[in-house]
């Protein structure tokens, strides 16, 4: 019971994600399945909100 409701949710983000227009960069995602890609270039270094803040609990 009550599996009506997360499936439903499922379905529409799926639903969503299929539907929707996202900008994407065909030529660098063609780049990279080919392995034309700098291999020391990380997500991390893309990610303009990627801040190297961490602090350890004490």
């Amino acid at each position: 019971m009550g599996r009506g409701r997360s499936k439903a949710k499922q379905a529409k983000v799926a639903r969503d994600l299929k539907y929707s227009s996202q900008d994407m960069d065909l030529e660098r995602l063609a780049k990279e399945l080919h392995g034309e890609v700098e291999p020391n270039k990380g997500f991390d270094e893309q990610d303009p909100y990627a801040e190297d803040t961490y602090k350890p609990r004490s």
